[in-house]
């Protein structure tokens, strides 16, 4: 008998690939949907944009967190929960200076959540798992990461830290923060607008990979740590700076359509436009668009010579991408200008992205953990078949 193997005939019609997963159901979810009949994004049956004009952050990570929006007695309890968890730890303060200011802002906070779930272990009294002890740590995540980030952002400007203020909410408070002056009411809201609107969006990349992550029944922490890495992709979270990085690259408003006419005929994508979820538009863009014309009105009115002209460019680039793709802005491109109109800087756009979309990564690892089943998809392997190693 030979030793030679035989490799068996390939069937003649293999199974259908759905690429990226693409239209593939994976599994139930109770924390968001995109509605199709009001074209709206709903957390726990809220649409969101009504949840950004009547509750702030704090009452929205609570609904996501506890599938229900706090009565006045949670939400003063809650308040005290975050505000004693705002300060950076010391030990924490020394590993991100060890981070070198040449990486991005988003290894500085990827970095940090592991460290955070080093000192802060996902343990239950019992050894079953207990959603409240994750609810614990993902309530301390959300309330410390404007910290981290403040941090980083202020020593790569060679500035001091500066310490949390309890007399102030969420928002208000990361402003101060980063920035060490009296947050400007409209920035405030617009910023609070923003973190309720990039809170939560149902099974995409980064809250899929937590999903994953969670599955193999991991901690919190590790499940954040890598959904950070998935959002860090411009195809994702990375969108909001590549929106404003093209406003930069486009120019002047006059010359806007030309340069998207030579872009599309490169085959370039157009970061900040269309969506593989909403079919008639992204339904958070009004409300991001509302906070940022106030922005842009006021920098008028302080004399900003140069947000007429960004202003211009972001129509003209907007109004050129519909006539000529079909394609709608999503929430990215809004929120990259009014991030820019606040004074953050280009490079922490998507480590603010992560202090608001920890609440839905967080429900999701809760949910995932409460219902577990391992995910492991199938693949086609369409490898070299079949063969012996050759003799030396």
């Amino acid at each position: 008998m030979s030793d030679t193997l035989t490799a068996p005939a390939p069937a003649s019609d293999g199974p259908e690939i759905h690429k990226g997963l693409a239209g593939v159901t994976v599994d139930r979810t109770a924390v968001s949907k995109v509605d199709a009949e009001s074209n709206s994004l709903l957390y726990r049956g809220y649409p969101v944009q009504q949840l950004a004009a009547e509750r702030d952050v704090e009452d929205v990570a609570w609904l996501l967190l506890r599938g229900e929006l706090p009565t006045p007695d949670e939400r003063r309890a809650f308040d005290d929960e975050l505000r004693s968890h705002r300060t950076l730890a010391p030990g924490l303060q020394h590993l991100i200076d060890l981070v070198p200011t040449s990486a991005h802002p988003m290894d500085v906070v990827r970095t940090a959540v592991s460290a955070i779930g080093a000192a802060r272990p996902e343990r239950s009294t019992d050894g079953a798992y207990d959603a409240d002890v994750t609810r614990r740590l993902a309530t301390h995540l959300f309330a410390v990461l404007p910290a981290v980030i403040a941090y980083d952002q202020r020593r790569r400007r060679d500035l001091p830290p500066v310490p949390p203020r309890d007399d102030l909410g969420y928002s208000a408070d990361f402003l101060h923060q980063v920035f060490d002056r009296e947050p400007d009411a409209l920035d405030v809201s617009a910023f609070d607008t923003s973190m309720t609107l990039y809170a939560e969006h149902s099974f995409n990349a980064s809250t899929f990979t937590a999903r994953v992550v969670a599955s193999t029944l991991s901690d919190l922490h590790s499940s954040v740590v890598a959904a950070i890495g998935a959002l860090k992709g411009p195809l994702h979270g990375g969108a909001n700076e590549a929106a404003l990085e093209l406003l930069d690259r486009v120019g002047p408003a006059e010359g806007a359509e030309a340069w998207l006419d030579d872009a599309f005929a490169r085959k370039e994508k157009i970061m900040g436009f269309g969506h593989r979820v909403y079919k008639n538009g992204d339904s958070r863009v009004p409300t991001m668009e509302d906070a940022l014309d106030r922005l842009v009105d006021r920098a008028r009115t302080r004399g900003d010579e140069r947000v007429d002209g960004l202003k211009a460019t972001y129509d003209v680039v907007a109004s050129t991408v519909f006539e000529r793709k079909g394609l709608k802005p999503n929430v990215d491109y809004p929120s990259g200008l009014a991030y820019h109109l606040m004074g953050f800087e280009t490079p922490v756009f998507t480590p603010l992205f992560v202090a608001s979309r920890v609440l839905g990564w967080s429900a999701h690892v809760i949910e995932q953990r409460e219902a577990n089943s391992l995910i492991r998809p199938l693949s086609e392997y369409d490898g070299v078949p079949l063969r012996d190693v050759p003799a030396r």
